[in-house]
């Protein structure tokens, strides 16, 4: 069985999140109450930007061009869940490689797709790297991939994607392909995610009294109560639940109301995976809708992670909603910034792991204008997409620097937009090509 639908390329449009599994068909939403609050509340301002008068992403990357760093003898796979424009003319004649993984996998399209946009936005900041592009099914897929374009000798890895059902300490099998390539000397680089508000993360430690026809199970309180709404358009609804205890079990069931009487609309299966996973995929139309999560009828103090990649939780939890596979060691994660408003955007995902590490290595630009592509390839892939053309671009500056040193060059390098300095936020800012060219010896840039 295909896992397609467990990840999805990543995109918001304003301060809406949408993300989307594109070869899924997902455009999902439904309506709730107003209220909505989490660890940092609905209107969170943490993560308000402290740069000003940034100037624009192709500005910054014109005076790196124009000092001759172009990503010349670079190469930087791309590997996506959707196939890829053959025909599109931005990557006539950059394209050294290609393949499919999986019997649904297709690496080439007959229109634009996410996979063309992330292409595109890596070929615009990075104009001389030769690129591998790869398409893939389900995570054994994507393993595939990974390693086939560690075999091509890319210098830098891009996956705009994002793996729910996870845990999120890096120790699934697609955070350990993507830490697997690092160690093989490849720059990876993935996106944080776009979930921080369809994300709740807890203990399994409050739970209301058994419900009489299920004497044997009882319900988790979010907060006040063990209803958690959700927040969005009507469409296609994905919802996943995972814990870290094999032992117990543990199910969501999504519910619709009127305000008076209430039914129930689905109930989560398991998923077949490393971890305990339990995955609704659903429709929804007008109405109001709550999940409840239902497991023994006593605390366990079992860690869960509820995630709604398609919908808001009124009940949300952004602390540690970084997702797969930038909850890989070793990998730059990358979240979105809003350049106009100065700020991490309410829904890029936030660190830090669930085993602690920061989780956010960079934020890049969430609509970089760098290429023509797509108004809808915006958020936290976009960013991954712009930032691994920066890093194929510190590799060409410098072609002897391992891994390490140009991910730490980017760190350094970047502009602080955080209120504290580095943080789970937006790590250590905002990268930055010229800063980043200048770390690598190329003193003649300017912006």
């Amino acid at each position: 069985m295909s896992d397609r639908s467990l990840l999805a390329p990543a995109f918001a449009v304003g301060a809406t999140l949408l993300l989307v599994a594109a070869l899924a068909g997902l455009a999902m939403t439904a309506s709730a109450p107003e209220s909505a609050s989490g660890d940092d509340g609905a209107g969170d301002t943490t993560g308000a930007g402290t740069a000003t008068g940034l100037v624009p992403a192709n500005a910054t990357l014109d005076a790196v061009h124009g000092a001759g760093v172009t990503g010349e003898n670079v190469t930087v796979g791309v590997v996506d869940v959707t196939g890829i424009d053959g025909d599109d003319p931005a990557l006539a004649g950059r394209v050294h490689g290609t393949r499919a993984f999986g019997s649904d996998a297709t690496v080439t399209a007959d229109e634009s797709t996410h996979g063309t946009a992330a292409a595109r936005t890596v070929a615009a900041a990075a104009p001389d790297a030769d690129l591998y592009l790869a398409s893939f099914d389900g995570s054994d897929d994507f393993a595939s991939a990974v390693r086939w374009l560690v075999a091509q000798e890319v210098d830098v890895i891009v996956a705009p994607v994002s793996f729910y059902g996870r845990t999120g300490d890096g120790r699934d099998a697609v955070s350990a392909v993507a830490t697997t390539a690092r160690e093989a000397g490849v720059v990876f680089v993935a996106p944080t995610g776009n979930v921080a508000r369809g994300h709740w993360r807890g203990a399994y430690d409050r739970v209301d009294e058994p419900v009489t026809a299920t004497p044997d199970t009882g319900r988790l309180v979010f907060d006040v109560g063990p209803r958690n709404y959700l927040r969005g358009e009507r469409g296609r609804l994905s919802v996943w639940l995972s814990w870290t205890d094999p032992g117990e079990d543990y199910s969501v069931a999504l519910y619709w109301t009127n305000g008076e009487a209430s039914s129930r609309v689905a109930t989560s299966e398991r998923y077949a995976g490393d971890r305990p996973t339990e995955r609704i995929v659903t429709r929804v139309g007008p109405g109001s809708y709550y999940l409840v999560v239902r497991g023994p009828a006593n605390a366990t103090g079992d860690s869960l992670r509820l995630v709604s990649p398609t919908h808001q939780l009124q009940r949300y939890r952004p602390r540690g909603s970084v997702v797969a596979p930038a909850t890989a060691r070793e990998v730059v994660g990358v979240g979105a910034y809003d350049r106009d408003a100065d700020r991490v955007p309410l829904y890029s995902s936030r660190g830090p792991t669930a085993d602690g590490r920061r989780g956010v290595d960079l934020v890049g630009p969430a609509d970089p204008t760098v290429a023509d592509v797509p108004d809808r390839f915006t958020g936290s892939s976009a960013a991954a997409a712009y930032v691994a053309g920066v890093a194929a671009l510190a590799v060409d500056a410098d072609s002897d620097a391992p891994p390490s040193v140009v991910e730490r060059r980017l760190r350094q390098a970047a502009t602080d937009v955080g209120p504290n300095g580095t943080d789970v936020h937006s790590g250590a800012g905002l990268v930055d090509a010229v800063t980043a060219a200048r770390a690598a010896n190329r003193t003649s840039v300017r912006p």
